[in-house]
């Protein structure tokens, strides 16, 4: 078992894959998931696991709930998941062995599916940085796009993945777009500028990027998908930023 390491999740309707990411987290003792007002039978998945804390609470944006979350850990290192990611067994004997060292941040590599097929262009593999100290640092305050503070502290890449299955149908795409960019909006408001063509431009040159420069096309229909909703997602942000700069 995992003594020394509390796991955070948050999770809001998450049925179809919490208990997959619960099930790659049996050896540690520590898991804290953290509802956001589940109605789709999450709650019940996560109380048949005896390591795992269900906590309720309120959403306040990514950044201020993963900090919240994190409070209720026993731990001071904390792993910091989503509901809909699973650790790979390489990444689980990683932890097992490793010494954390304190001013340390650890990043994983992230791979991403889609109907649990792997996308390799559209979305490329990413680090991201999820094991931390918490007597040492935080996540900022971002309501979405949130990330880990790494002021005067080393970034140490560990062995293994994190396998991110985010998407499970196009409708998936069409919520998440509207809610990021409506996150995105109340997080900028009052202090970026927006424009109806700067929402256009912004579009265009995402969908150009992620299908032709990253070779999106190259993952067939699930490529174009991708495209068209990072175009839509970037198209929204800055409408509705424009909107609400507008309507003050």
């Amino acid at each position: 078992m995992f003594a020394d390491i509390s796991v955070v999740i948050l999770v809001k309707n998450a049925a179809h894959i919490i208990g997959e990411c619960l099930e790659a987290l049996v050896d540690f003792d520590d898991v804290i998931v953290y509802d956001n007002g589940s109605t789709d039978g999450t709650q019940a998945i996560c109380a048949a696991y005896i390591n795992v804390r269900l906590i309720e609470g309120e959403f306040l944006g990514f950044g201020p709930t993963k900090n919240i979350a994190s409070s209720f850990a026993k731990n001071d290192w904390i792993f910091s998941l989503d509901s809909d990611e699973v650790l790979s067994e390489e990444l689980i004997k990683t932890l097992k062995s490793i010494t954390l060292v304190a001013e340390h941040i650890y990043g994983v590599e992230r791979r991403n599916f889609y109907k649990n097929k792997e996308v390799k262009y559209a979305w490329n593999n990413d680090v991201v940085l999820r094991l931390y100290h918490q007597q040492n640092t935080q996540f900022n305050h971002n309501l979405v796009h949130e990330s880990l503070i790494t002021d005067n502290l080393k970034i140490e890449i560990l062995e293994g993945q994190i396998n991110h299955h985010s998407y499970h149908s196009i409708s998936d795409f069409i919520h998440k777009t509207d809610r990021y960019s409506t996150l995105f909006a109340e997080q900028n408001k009052g202090k970026l500028n927006s424009t109806p063509l700067k929402a256009v431009l912004h579009a265009c040159f995402a969908m150009f990027k992620t299908y032709v420069l990253k070779k999106g096309f190259l993952d067939g229909y699930i490529g174009l998908i991708i495209a068209y909703s990072l175009a839509s997602e970037k198209f929204y942000k800055y409408m509705k930023l424009y909107e609400i700069n507008k309507d003050g």
